[in-house]
């Protein structure tokens, strides 16, 4: 019955931000560079920080991950409105990632691997910020995402969050992974779904004795999002300004696949390695060499894809 109650308090609350975002203009105008045609509500991933509120009163989260969510969400979301400088996010979303690893006891482990986990932390922050271009691909890989963390033994914790996180994203879903979306994340969504992400990835590699293999459930945003990142590099093109250069957009904007098609395959081709490496493979078994080679095909197949896709846009 309290599942019940959440979903349908969650999209109360959706519905009341809707109404205030169509009062105030929060709306996301397309330009050039968007993937979409018409008017579209902004923010509609405040459903997030909101979710964590509501778990925080049940008990199912820290009051450290709750308001350090909370206060990027409010920057982010602000920055949604206005657009802030680079520096404001980046002080807070390393500010944030700090009281993160004090909450999570990270400051017990060398200093180098707290280093090394911030800079992955604030790149998946922002990788996942900029993963979010189209309708429902953001929702879906969260879905996938929090399945995956569920079923690793010592998740089982979390089960009770997981299920409120899986309740808030079925809301959110039903307005964005549609073909005409009514409403988009915005970075008060991407960025807290990000960070929420991050946290669960943390506490499962050092409750795994530090097995870091599990960064593969992170592997299909995290391949597309460096290797663009490279290619924009080697074209000697601002890596901070807006692109349609990842292989979804391609796949959505110039070779017109559906945005929802495009949306599954990403969500079920992660969903696909996380199974294989969780039932078949086996984390536990993974060695430094076969981590790196199961990275390097999964790299090697996306880049295949998307030369392919590069070449059929040069004949349209």
């Amino acid at each position: 019955m309290i599942y019940v109650l959440l979903f349908l308090g969650f999209l109360l609350v959706e519905l009341i931000y809707f109404k205030i975002a169509e009062r105030y203009n929060i709306l996301d105008k397309p330009n050039e560079r968007s993937s979409h045609k018409i008017l579209t509500i902004r923010g509609g991933g405040v459903i997030f920080p909101i979710s964590l509120v509501v778990a925080l009163a049940l008990g199912q989260v820290t009051w450290i991950l709750a308001a350090v969510v909370g206060i990027i969400a409010l920057v982010s979301f602000i920055d949604d409105m206005y657009s802030l400088s680079q520096g404001p996010r980046a002080a807070i979303q390393v500010l944030g990632s700090l009281l993160l690893f004090y909450d999570l006891d990270l400051f017990e482990v060398h200093w180098i691997f707290i280093v090394i986990s911030l800079i992955l932390l604030i790149g998946w922050i922002n990788a996942f910020n900029f993963m979010d271009g189209i309708n429902g691909i953001s929702v879906l890989y969260t879905l996938v995402t929090l399945y995956s963390f569920s079923l690793i033994p010592v998740n089982h914790v979390h089960t009770d969050l997981y299920i409120t996180l899986a309740l808030a994203s079925a809301v959110f879903a039903l307005f964005n992974l549609r073909i005409k979306a009514k409403a988009f994340l915005g970075d008060v969504g991407s960025i807290s779904l990000a960070i929420i992400l991050g946290y669960f990835m943390i506490y499962t590699i050092l409750n795994t004795g530090g097995n870091f293999y599990y960064l593969l459930f992170f592997s299909v945003y995290g391949v597309d999002a460096v290797i663009t990142i490279l290619v924009r590099i080697i074209n000697k093109e601002n890596i901070f300004e807006p692109h349609r250069s990842h292989l979804y957009q391609f796949l959505a904007n110039e070779i017109k696949v559906n945005h929802l098609v495009v949306s599954a395959c990403y969500a079920a081709v992660q969903l696909a390695i996380n199974l294989v490496f969780i039932h078949f493979v086996g984390f536990e078994n993974l060695s430094w060499f076969e981590f790196l080679v199961s990275l390097i095909i999964i790299a090697g197949i996306y880049f295949a894809i998307r030369l392919r896709v590069i070449k059929q846009m040069s004949v349209l």
